[in-house]
């Protein structure tokens, strides 16, 4: 059984509860920028039928996969929608096999790929492919980027 909405701009879907804090990071970008966002926990190995009940129920328009070890939850979720997937590799005692796992897709079946536990990066790219559609949005990533910038500035006097 399915136990959410499946209504949010951005469905995040965890490969286990371990996974939480890297999924946190994104729904706290979202909740900044107003973005309506759910987190959810599904294995590719251990509940395939669930991952692909999730993503073809869901009217999400963009997927967020975060998956450690062998990585193939945003493989399964990008083989059950056209909607754009975003993985997020999650660090472990290898820390190169989740990344390898979710960068090396085969052709036809692509997932944009993050850096290590960047959950907020994953979130940001969301945010830039929903804007596309949302001039509001844009603006507010606009904004955020600039206020990135004069944090750098002021980061440079601090240093002096």
């Amino acid at each position: 059984m399915i136990v959410a909405s499946l209504m949010p701009e951005v469905l995040i879907i965890l490969g286990s509860k371990s996974d939480l804090p890297v999924g946190k990071r994104a729904m706290e970008i979202f909740d900044a920028f107003g973005v309506e966002a759910e987190m959810m926990v599904a294995s590719a190995h251990r509940t395939p039928k669930r991952v692909d009940d999730i993503v073809t129920c869901s009217d999400a328009r963009v997927f967020i996969a975060v998956a450690g070890l062998a990585a193939a939850l945003p493989g399964a979720v990008a083989s059950a929608t056209v909607r754009p997937v975003i993985g997020v590799p999650v660090s472990g005692k290898l820390n190169l096999d989740s990344i390898l796992s979710i960068v090396q897709m085969p052709p036809g079946v692509p997932v944009g790929t993050v850096g290590l536990d960047r959950g907020e990066n994953a979130a940001l790219l969301a945010l830039q492919i929903l804007a596309t559609s949302d001039e509001g949005l844009a603006i507010k990533l606009r904004e955020h980027r600039e206020e990135m910038a004069r944090n750098v500035v002021a980061d440079s006097f601090e240093v002096n």
